[in-house]
């Protein structure tokens, strides 16, 4: 689906040690951005350059490695500038996800101070929270750790200051006009609001991450 309302952004193709360069479509995270990046790791699936070994869309830029016996830096930018030349930004929908979430209590020991900040109720805050669908961005940073954005203006608070040490595998997490999961246990700054028993990683499945960029997820509130 087309989405004429996003800016086109323009991408830098960027070489990346010996066998990978990085298609880099801005250099801080937009939904322009991020819609682009999912968009070219889609049609790299669909049309395969040869020599590619691995696709890896970020927030707002995909990873390509390639096999330095089949090809090479030059040849793949040359291969990627032809399909980047008719990419669509608006990246097609991907899956749709319902997600249950235990929001506050034990569970979500930010949710009060999260809500209080943002001048609004707890159930406010989680009803707000909920109230539509939210898309993949990337998945990364630990595995099977998921970002999901974005929230509206009235939804959008900075990280905290102190780092936890360590939130269990299941946490929701809360920053930036963003929601994340956590699918291993992690160190963060994100606020924590709940906990699901959704987990997005298992190192036995032969595709060991159940979310990609791109899909969608509804939270929903469980008693």
């Amino acid at each position: 689906m087309s989405d004429a309302g996003l800016p086109r952004v323009k991408p830098t193709i960027l070489p990346l040690g010996d066998a990978a360069v990085l298609v880099r479509f801005a250099t801080s995270l937009s939904e322009s951005a991020n819609n682009a990046a999912v968009a070219l790791a889609r049609l790299l699936g669909w049309q395969p350059v040869p020599g590619v070994v691995e696709i890896t869309p970020n927030l707002v830029s995909v990873l390509v490695r390639y096999d330095p016996a089949l090809t090479d830096a030059g040849q793949l930018a040359g291969e990627l500038r032809l399909r980047l030349a008719g990419l669509d930004n608006a990246a097609e929908s991907g899956e749709q996800h319902k997600i249950k979430v235990r929001f506050g209590g034990a569970a979500g020991p930010d949710l009060p101070e999260v809500a209080a900040l943002l001048g609004m109720e707890a159930d406010a805050f989680v009803q707000a929270h909920n109230r539509a669908p939210l898309r993949v961005l990337a998945t990364g940073f630990a595995p099977g750790f998921v970002y999901c954005g974005f929230h509206g203006s009235e939804l959008v608070l900075p990280r905290r200051t102190a780092v936890r040490r360590a939130v269990p595998a299941g946490s929701v997490l809360f920053a930036a006009g963003q929601t994340a999961i956590a699918a291993t246990e992690i160190p963060t700054g994100w606020h924590v609001i709940g906990r699901t028993e959704f987990r997005n990683f298992d190192p036995a499945a032969a595709a060991p991450t159940r979310l990609a960029a791109g899909d969608a997820i509804q939270f929903e509130a469980q008693a």
